[in-house]
């Protein structure tokens, strides 16, 4: 079997956990210890692989390190990495997602607070602003959600780099067919039950906590929102609700299969106002029909009471397993496509970030 790496991003560090020939992961000393590490990314197109770390410097702010050789060293671009044009009047405050191009050899991209997408074409070392998203029309009129005015996810298609989306939190879905010259929101069908009634399905202003995109089926989309599930099977044309046989719709993170377009995973939390897991158990909900049914999955697991949240990027499937983060800083691992679970971690610092990837 081959081995792996997982990257645990926390709010006082990075952890990594490696894995030799299908082993169990094993986590090695903190590295940027007291800093908090709000997204990573685990770069395999290489001949080499490539670990990217958005951190906060505190003081000095938000910055982007890259390593090639698994973390024994770091580096980071002499001038600052991603930066806002003057123009813009904005300054940087978070950096929340890190995604290596799935079309794009070189190419990354990099999701920030407040809401902008960014482009890196030196793989990770210097990012430019996306303007054509910066400069939508929408933008006066979007509003932060509880964590801020947050780019939180990147979908990224596997064939065609001109096709693209991200996810704002609270603005909603937005998609490009030219490479970023031009967005549309696309947000068809999702409910916003917090706006008044008559105006519950507007073009854009949802609360979308993530989405994530099967990747060889790349039209099939799986949105998690702060009320409710979706699924859209056109890149986000239209969205149907698949969330109502679970035991909340309410919740973060949303992982699709990395082999099969048809399962899926969540998390619930019990509500918008008690953000616990459902019955204080860590309970992982698949379904393995597009969200017709689900079902939980949870042997192995902690049996409670538990209270923690999973964040919205502490969740991760990937060949090397399935992953899931706590604020309590617990990390469980199924090898098993959530049938069985094992603990990776337990005492780490909160949870905000995990990638995992078969080197």
């Amino acid at each position: 079997m081959s081995d792996a790496v997982l990257a645990i991003g926390t709010r006082k560090g990075l952890f990594l956990a490696r894995s030799a020939g299908g082993g169990p992961f094993e986590v090695e000393p903190i590295q940027f210890s007291t800093i908090a590490v709000t997204s990573v990314a685990v770069d395999t197109r290489g001949a080499t692989p490539r670990l990217l770390a958005g951190i906060e410097y505190g003081h000095f702010g938000p910055s982007v390190m890259y390593s090639d050789d698994l973390g024994k060293s770091w580096q980071e671009a002499e001038q600052p990495p991603i930066a806002f044009p003057e123009k813009t009047g904005a300054t940087l405050s978070r950096v929340w997602q890190l995604l290596p191009s799935p079309s794009e050899p070189g190419v990354v991209w990099a999701g920030v607070e407040p809401a902008a997408l960014f482009r890196s074409e030196d793989g990770g070392v210097t990012y430019r602003l996306v303007e054509g998203l910066w400069d939508h029309p929408h933008r006066e009129q979007w509003q932060p959600g509880g964590g801020g005015l947050c780019l939180h996810t990147i979908v990224g298609h596997p064939a065609d780099p001109e096709i693209m989306a991200v996810a704002v939190s609270a603005a909603g879905f937005y998609r490009t067919s030219d490479g970023g010259a031009s967005w549309e929101a696309a947000n068809k069908n999702i409910r916003a039950p917090f706006l008044p009634e008559g105006q519950q399905f507007p073009e854009f202003g949802q609360c979308v906590h993530k989405v994530s995109m099967h990747p060889s089926r790349p039209e099939r989309l799986y949105l998690q929102h702060h009320f409710g599930v979706y699924r859209s099977d056109d890149f986000g044309g239209s969205w149907r609700d698949i969330g109502a046989s679970l035991p909340s719709d309410f919740g973060f993170p949303i992982v699709a299969h990395p082999s099969r377009p048809d399962t899926v995973y969540v998390l619930p939390l019990t509500a918008d106002v008690d953000r616990t897991p459902v019955d204080h158990r860590y309970r992982v909900y698949r379904s393995d029909d597009a969200g017709g049914s689900w079902r939980p999955c949870s042997q192995g697991l902690p049996e409670g009471p538990v209270y923690a949240t999973v964040l919205r990027d502490a969740m991760t499937a990937s060949e090397a397993g399935l992953f899931f983060g706590t604020r309590d800083g617990e990390v469980h691992c199924s090898r098993d496509d959530g049938e069985t679970w094992s603990t990776v971690a337990r005492h780490l610092p909160d949870v905000l970030t995990v990638r995992a990837a078969v080197l």
